[in-house]
């Protein structure tokens, strides 16, 4: 390695970053370390799949097997009693002893298993862990996997019976008995390999990447269904919303056995719809968009209907949640299929909400809520899983990138070749701090809105909007003082200065806050896009069109820094000023129609007026305003900055410019 870089102030100032980030994602990863309720989830499972084998008619069957259930029943209790404090500790620990002792009487094989049964889904209900792949796995990456890691012990189609199965004992699993495989879920099969299976030759695969480790898992768990049942169940599947609302997520899926299905849908049912979902994951996050939609159907017509009868209170609220809770989460994905289908909706419910508050008739508010179900029936047409393409979820994840990335890169730049141009190398710590620190905050948001709370629409919507907002104010500010200082070319010592002055009094936290509220309005709004987007299963296009929208993003970096350091410095505070003065505005305009959205602030439509959600514009009255407000204080200050420059430079000696 470079020494030479070591010792630069890039380095320390990459390595400063790096701590911040580490230091801000210190809580969740403590929080991360789940593996004493995995093992003891999966003794639980094997105790309620494996039991049977050991006791029948209350007597033992198999002396070996039986011993492995006491022992297996003990060891859960040895695992409850070290985890950390809980509510629910205690009651876990006494339900654990109980199983102990059931087994320990050969209690019927059901009663066991239901207590098995239950006592898990007690754990993780107290002490969550992840429960399901963050997208649908890729079942070709789970066959390959399965023939270079598992075949020779497993055989090639899961019979237990590969070439080295004969020297081991106990015997390789067979993944194709069904008396096994329809208590066995996907989530079982993912600890196996996780963990690996003590006393065994199934050594753990912990080394793999987790969705590696789920593409094995539900290929394995699809060895006991023969291929031809796969098309009956996905004809159940398509033709029954029932069962849609019965398995809604890829959590639900993975934690599901053919036998508790079967509990509801009947026997052969079950197979064939255990067959088809688990060699099509993304059949289960297909059915989202519609779901969501079908939320957003039934708001919107108890919105209505509350309006008709005089709550015109309770109708706008309605309102606004069908467009936050239930087309807002299907927004992202519709984009990248249908921009256009996006706006239409977006305007028809904003209309919406202003004849609403304006006190229409009811005929009236009837007939645009009419309009906006039609607009929803076209956007489940868009959103069908036949409609999902490569391309598009290419093209989405790009788009998503570099809008989102954009602005935020634009203001972290021109901050760095600010310091850099004044030669204060020693403050690009706080600007760097303040994006990692900001990229941490946003994931550690997501972790937190995804495992721990609930963030609603309306929350997310705030949070955008009041960021978007903050960071508008402090560019007003920026953006003036930098035009005051492209007026004072000819005072370039004064100017250094008092640069370094006024940069030594605090003024770098301001660097800090500024870089992080740039980047973490973006950040969060950003995962949960590619959350939405990821769920349709394109995972490899999804990647790419990230890659290429980094890489871009990354070109525009290293072009405005080149481009600005041969810029002579008035012209450089100059063309920055206008930078900064532009997202200014922009984000005046985007922080308005976000608290919009969120139902804090009011809207008029305006006809006709322009919509681009890239440039902050919205065709409503109040972010024309706020908009118009910006732009009239940015022209009264740069006008200041004029009028006050000349004096000041006029102290300077002759001589000292």
């Amino acid at each position: 390695m470079n020494v030479h870089f070591l010792q630069s102030g890039y380095a320390k100032q990459l390595i400063f970053g790096l701590f911040a980030a580490i230091g801000l994602l210190a809580p969740v990863a403590a929080q991360a370390d789940d593996a004493e309720v995995q093992t003891a989830w999966r003794l639980l499972d094997y105790i309620a799949v494996d039991y049977p084998e050991a006791v029948a008619d209350g007597r033992v069957v198999n002396a070996l097997e039986y011993d492995e259930m006491r022992e297996f029943s003990a060891t859960v209790g040895e695992y409850l009693a070290d985890l950390p404090e809980h509510p629910a500790k205690g009651d876990l620990i006494a339900e654990a002893r109980r199983l102990e002792i059931a087994i320990g009487r050969k209690l019927p094989p059901a009663q066991i298993e239901r207590r098995a049964r239950q006592l898990a889904n007690d754990l993780l209900s107290a002490y969550p862990v992840p429960l399901a792949p963050a997208a649908p796995p890729d079942l070709a990456r789970g066959a390959t996997l399965y023939q270079a890691n598992c075949a020779s012990c497993h055989a090639a189609r899961g019979t237990g019976d590969g070439p080295l199965a004969a020297g081991l004992d106990p015997a390789p699993i067979d993944f194709t008995d069904q008396a096994r495989a329809r208590e066995r879920s996907s989530f079982a099969f993912y600890q196996v390999i996780h963990q690996g299976l003590e006393g065994t030759a199934m050594r753990s695969y912990d080394e793999l990447p987790t969705m590696d480790k789920w593409a094995l898992a539900f290929e394995v768990g699809r060895y006991a269904y023969p291929a031809e049942l796969a098309g009956q169940g996905r004809r159940l599947w398509d033709g029954d919303a029932a069962l849609r609302t019965r398995i809604p997520d890829l959590e639900t899926l993975a934690g599901l056995t053919p036998a508790a299905l079967a509990r509801d849908i009947g026997e052969e049912d079950a197979r064939a719809v255990i067959a088809y979902l688990r060699g099509n994951p993304g059949a289960v996050t297909a059915t989202v968009g519609i779901e969501s939609l079908a939320t957003a159907r039934d708001l919107l017509n108890q919105s209505v209907a509350a309006y008709a009868a005089g709550e015109r209170d309770a109708a706008g609220d309605l309102a606004l949640a069908a467009y936050l809770d239930g087309f807002e989460p299907v927004e992202t994905l519709l984009a990248a299929r249908d921009g256009d289908l996006v706006a239409q909706v977006e305007r028809a419910m904003g209309d919406l909400r202003t004849m609403m508050g304006r006190g229409a008739p009811p005929e009236a508010v009837a007939s645009q809520a009419d309009e906006l179900l039609q607009l929803f029936d076209q956007a489940e047409m868009a959103l069908a899983p036949d409609a999902a393409s490569s391309a598009a979820t290419f093209f989405g994840a790009f788009a998503i990138l570099l809008r989102e990335g954009l602005e935020a890169l634009l203001i972290v730049v021109a901050m760095i070749t600010f310091l850099l141009r004044a030669d204060r190398r020693d403050l690009l710590r706080y600007v760097h701090a303040g994006w990692i620190g900001a990229l941490a905050a946003g994931v550690g948001t997501w972790w937190v809105a995804t495992n721990l709370i609930s963030i609603s629409g309306a929350n997310r919507e705030l949070t955008e909007g009041f960021g978007s907002l903050l960071a508008a104010a402090i560019l007003l500010f920026v953006g003036i003082w930098m035009h005051g200082k492209a007026q004072a070319g000819a005072w370039q010592a004064y100017v250094r200065d008092k640069l370094d002055k006024a940069l030594s009094q605090g003024s770098a936290w301001l660097l800090f806050g500024l870089a992080f509220v740039a980047v973490y309005r973006e950040v969060f709004e950003t995962i949960i896009f590619y959350a939405a987007l990821g769920a349709q299963g394109e995972g490899l296009a999804m990647a790419g069109g990230m890659g290429v929208a980094a890489l871009l993003l990354a070109l525009i970096a290293w072009a405005m820094l080149r481009f600005s350091r041969k810029l002579p410095i008035a012209k450089f505070f100059a063309y920055s000023a206008a930078l900064i003065a532009v997202l200014a505005v922009v984000l005046a305009g985007k922080g308005v129609a976000a608290l919009q959205e969120a139902g804090l602030i009011g809207f008029t439509a305006l006809d006709g007026f322009p919509r681009s959600p890239i440039l902050g514009l919205y065709p409503t009255l109040e972010t024309v305003t706020a908009q118009a407000v910006t732009i009239l204080l940015l022209v009264a200050g740069f006008l200041y900055a004029q009028r006050t420059a000349p004096r000041i430079g006029a102290a300077v000696p002759v001589g000292e410019g």
